[in-house]
């Protein structure tokens, strides 16, 4: 356990000696209203380390081994992660290995870390901790062995896959995947309505929409002032049946069947006296939900579609990965408004990695030719 800027500097020094390690983090996102990250593992080939910015704050020393190009950094399920380090430390990942898109690419169907161990070697991890409080100090034991392991089973994921992703000749498409990954970046705080980003809004007419705001702006402030994630306050579920239904009174709360009765003793009368202002804005100044025009139908357009989504299925199949790897619905869409004729046409494509457009290229430009 690294709680000291002294033993943090040596370790810094250590791991960049190391041709591969293995990184994860652990969040505290189900227990407070701003995550952070809790703790980084670090495992080389021989030793684990569990770093604790709780205690450290500082982990600028890092910087230099996440940004090396020499040492290759193994995730799994990176893009949480990337993001986490940036946004708490201004952490950049180099060379990185997320085992996860190397099992996408290896044709596995399940390719959470526990259920590839279990697939690959029988091994059963105890997922229990995964949602446990990780700002909790000092950390249970079994708590840091939890953590240390998986740490540890990425450095001999990476080395298996690695060697069937040679044999496929898909390194490199795994690796440009990677450096594409390792590019993200947390996304930045939005002066925007709530309801945005709220899932099924779009579908509630402009009332309803305005009850929706006025109760997500009353759930995230009390959120933030008893520093709890917003969930924990009040869900998304009885959220949208009071945007639906309007409740007026506290019988109509009850009567939504979402409520506890702890959540309508303590919360009903805020929740009643916004749904109350929403229902008196004059129509005037009702939000509208931003919906995107709809393309005309084009028979044309149509046919490319079906036509690359069935080549995709097939040669995935012969691939022997994930179909949305091969080409992803949003990659379809940019091919078949202007189908490019020849390869140079493709190179100017946004949205298709180098490694379809080497491996595809000549198939894609053929059938949209084919389709026409």
């Amino acid at each position: 356990m690294i709680e000291k800027a002294s033993d943090l500097r040596r370790i810094a020094k250590y791991v960049r000696t190391r041709g591969v390690i293995g990184v994860d983090l652990e969040a505290d996102s189900m227990f407070h209203y701003q995550e952070k990250v809790c703790l980084v593992q670090m495992a080389s080939n021989d030793q684990t380390f569990l770093i604790d910015p709780l205690a450290l704050k500082d982990l600028s020393p890092l910087a230099p081994v996440f940004a090396d190009p020499g040492v290759r950094k193994v995730f799994h399920g990176a893009d949480y992660d990337i993001r986490s380090l940036y946004r708490d430390f201004g952490i950049e990942v180099h060379s990185l290995f997320d085992t996860q898109i190397a099992a996408r690419f290896l044709g596995f169907r399940e390719t959470s870390l526990a259920s590839l161990l279990k697939n690959l070697s029988g091994l059963v991890i105890e997922k229990k901790y995964q949602k446990k409080d990780w700002s909790q100090r000092p950390l249970p034991s079994a708590m840091c062995v939890y953590a240390a392991r998986d740490a540890c089973h990425l450095m001999e994921l990476s080395k298996l896959f690695e060697g069937r992703l040679r044999a496929k000749g898909l390194l490199s498409c795994v690796e440009e995947e990677c450096e594409v990954l390792s590019k993200v970046r947390p996304a930045p705080m939005e002066d925007t309505p709530f309801f945005l980003r709220f899932k099924g809004s779009g579908n509630l007419d402009s009332r309803s929409l305005a009850v929706l705001e006025a109760l997500l702006q009353f759930r995230d402030e009390l959120a933030r002032k008893q520093n709890q994630p917003p969930f924990k306050i009040v869900g998304n579920i009885p959220l949208m049946e009071m945007a639906r239904k309007k409740p007026v009174n506290e019988d109509g709360l009850k009567s939504i069947g979402r409520l506890s009765a702890r959540q309508i003793k303590s919360l009903g009368r805020p929740l009643l006296q916004r749904i109350s202002q929403a229902l008196r804005l004059p129509e005037e100044v009702l939000p509208s939900y931003p919906h995107k025009p709809r393309s005309a139908y084009d028979p044309k357009v149509a046919r490319r579609i079906k036509a690359l989504r069935e080549w995709r299925l097939e040669r995935s199949k012969s691939l022997g990965v994930d179909s949305a790897l091969t080409l992803s619905n949003a990659q379809i869409r940019s091919l078949v408004d202007t189908p490019p004729k020849d390869l140079g046409e493709l190179q100017r494509i946004g949205g298709l990695r180098n490694w379809q457009k080497r491996l595809f290229g000549k198939e894609i430009c053929t059938l949209l030719d084919t389709v026409g």
